[in-house]
C-alpha cells in the first residue's frame, strides 16, 4: 500500500503530514501528486470529499519550498468556486506549510479591498481566489500574474454551473504559457474538456470513479408530501420538517437542512427560529463576515441547525453532522449523494431524510437510479387535519325552501288592487310591502317612474278590451 512517505514529498511536508494524522493517500492523490511533482499538467476527476485538495496543495507546497515571492506578483494561483471553499483551501495550506517559510493571501468577496491589498503588496507565495475578486484586484492594476509557476483550478464543474468559465479563460490568459496547471473537477462537461485541451498541455489523466453510492453508515428515508392546498404548500412542507426534526428527539444533536432556493433558505431557517429552534441560514448572497461566524458557530457545536444551499455549502468538511434533511429533492442527482454524505463520515452513524412533492417525483426517481436503491418511504409526521363535516342534506334543502328563488319570485304576479284606485303618481308606502312578503324583482321598493310606463300599457289594453 502506498504512502506519503513514497510521494517523494518535501520533508517538511511530510512532517506536517504526519502530525496531521495522514499516513494513507487516497487514491485521487496517490495518482495526482507524483505526476505534479514531475511538473507535469495534471486532470485529475474525482467526486468532492475524495481529497483533492491535499492533491494539488502538497505537491504545490514542496515545488514552492524554494525561491521568493516578489510584490504584487504571486508565485502559484488557486481559483475556486466560493469563498468557503477558498477559505478550506487557505486552511490546508496552513496546516500543511507549518514548517516552510511561505506565505499566501486569500482574495475573496466581502473583505476589505485595502487589507488584500497590503498582504499582496508584501509578495505572496500562493494566492488563494475566487474569479471575481481575482479580476477585481487585476484591473485596479493591484496584480501582476505574470510570475505564476503554478495554476490550479478546483471544483471546475461549479464554475461552469455558476457562469465563472469565461472569467476563468481570462485568468487564464493572464498567466504565462510555461506555468503548470493542475485541474480538477467532478465531472467532464463539454466546455471543461475544451478547456482543458486549451490550456493543458499532454496531461496525466487521473480519473477516480464518481461517488455514485452512499454510504452505508447513513439511514435514508423520503416522505413524499402532497400539500392541502397550492398556496399552504410551504407551510404544511416546513411543517413536516419541524416534525421530522422533533422526532428525532436528542439524537439529532446538529443537522444541515438544503433548499435548492437562497429564497427558501432565508423563509426556512426564519421559520425555524419562530418556533424555537436554533438556526441560521448560509448562502451565496449573505455578507462574508456573517457566512463565516455562521459556519463557525455550526462547527464548534454553538449553532444547531445550518439551513444552506448547494453552493455556500459544497466542499465543507464539517465534522460530526448527525442529521441532513433535504427540504427540496435537488435538481441534479449527484448533489443528492453529496448532501446527505455531510454526515455518516469516518465510519460514524448518521441519518438522512427528504421531503418530496409530486412535481420533484422525476427528480427523486433520477436519485434512485443513481445509487442503484430504493429509498424507504417514511409516513408522513404530520396527521392531515379532519375536514369539517357537511351539514346534511335534508336540512339544506329544507332551508332551500324556505329561502324563495329569486327567478321564481320574479315571475309571480302583481297583487291586483281594487279597481277605481290607481298608483298612478305615487310609489308603494312602508304600509304596502310590510303586508306583501314577496320578492321584488329590484328588491323592496320600486320607483313609481319606472312602473309608470307598464301601467300606461295596461290601462290601455284593458281599454281596447
Amino acid at each position: 500500500m502506498t504512502k506519503f512517505s513514497d510521494l517523494n514529498l518535501n520533508p517538511k511536508v511530510l512532517k506536517a503530514i504526519s502530525e496531521a494524522g495522514y499516513e494513507t493517500p487516497t487514491p485521487i492523490q496517490a495518482g495526482a501528486i507524483p505526476s505534479a511533482l514531475e511538473g507535469r499538467d495534471v486532470l485529475g476527476i474525482a467526486q468532492t470529499g475524495t481529497g483533492k485538495t491535499a492533491s494539488f496543495t502538497l505537491p504545490m507546497l514542496s515545488l514552492l519550498a524554494r525561491g521568493r515571492a516578489r510584490a504584487r506578483m504571486p508565485r502559484s494561483l488557486v481559483l475556486c468556486p466560493t469563498r468557503e471553499l477558498a477559505a478550506q483551501v487557505a486552511e490546508n495550506f496552513d496546516t500543511y506549510s507549518k514548517y516552510l517559510k511561505l506565505t499566501k493571501a486569500l482574495l475573496i468577496g466581502g473583505v476589505s479591498f485595502k487589507e488584500q491589498e497590503a498582504i499582496i503588496d508584501k509578495g505572496v507565495d500562493v494566492l488563494i481566489a475566487t474569479p471575481g475578486r481575482l479580476l477585481d484586484h487585476f484591473e485596479r492594476g493591484k496584480l501582476i500574474l505574470s510570475d505564476v509557476k503554478v495554476m490550479v483550478v478546483d471544483e471546475a464543474d461549479r464554475m461552469l454551473d455558476m457562469g465563472f468559465i469565461p472569467d476563468i479563460e481570462r485568468i487564464f490568459g493572464l498567466t504565462p504559457f510555461t506555468r503548470q496547471t493542475l485541474f480538477f473537477s467532478a465531472t467532464m462537461a463539454p466546455e471543461i474538456e475544451r478547456i482543458t485541451n486549451t490550456f493543458l498541455s499532454n496531461p496525466e489523466r487521473v480519473e477516480v470513479a464518481r461517488q455514485a453510492t452512499a454510504s452505508e453508515t447513513i439511514e435514508q428515508g423520503v416522505v413524499m408530501f402532497k400539500a392541502s392546498r397550492r398556496d399552504r404548500e410551504g407551510s404544511e412542507k416546513r411543517k413536516v420538517l419541524r416534525a421530522l426534526i422533533d422526532g428525532e428527539g436528542d439524537a439529532c444533536s446538529n443537522a444541515i437542512i438544503f433548499c435548492n432556493r437562497k429564497t427558501d433558505v432565508d423563509i426556512c431557517a426564519k421559520s425555524l427560529k419562530k418556533y424555537g429552534y436554533d438556526a441560521a441560514p448560509i448562502h451565496g448572497d449573505l455578507d462574508q463576515s456573517q457566512r463565516t461566524k455562521t459556519l463557525e458557530s455550526f462547527r464548534n457545536g454553538e449553532l444547531r441547525i445550518l439551513v444552506a444551499s448547494d453552493v455556500a455549502a459544497r466542499g465543507l468538511d464539517v465534522p460530526s453532522v448527525s442529521h441532513v434533511f433535504n427540504f427540496d429533492v435537488p435538481g441534479h442527482a449527484e448533489d443528492y449523494v453529496h448532501r446527505i454524505g455531510r454526515t455518516g463520515r469516518a465510519g460514524r452513524e448518521g441519518k438522512a431524510f427528504t421531503i418530496c412533492n409530486p412535481r420533484d417525483e422525476k427528480a427523486f426517481e433520477a436519485v434512485e437510479a443513481l445509487i442503484q436503491k430504493e429509498i424507504p418511504r417514511v409516513e408522513n409526521p404530520v396527521k392531515p387535519e379532519p375536514r369539517k363535516a357537511r351539514k346534511p342534506k335534508e336540512e339544506t334543502s329544507k332551508k332551500a325552501e324556505e329561502k324563495p328563488n329569486v327567478v321564481e319570485a320574479l315571475e309571480m304576479p302583481a297583487q291586483e288592487e281594487p279597481r277605481g284606485r290607481s298608483n298612478r303618481g305615487r310609489g308603494r308606502g312602508r304600509h304596502d310591502r310590510r303586508d306583501d312578503n314577496r320578492v321584488v324583482g329590484m328588491g323592496d321598493h320600486l320607483p313609481s317612474f319606472i312602473a309608470l310606463s307598464f301601467e300606461e300599457r295596461r290601462d290601455a289594453e284593458n281599454a281596447a278590451g
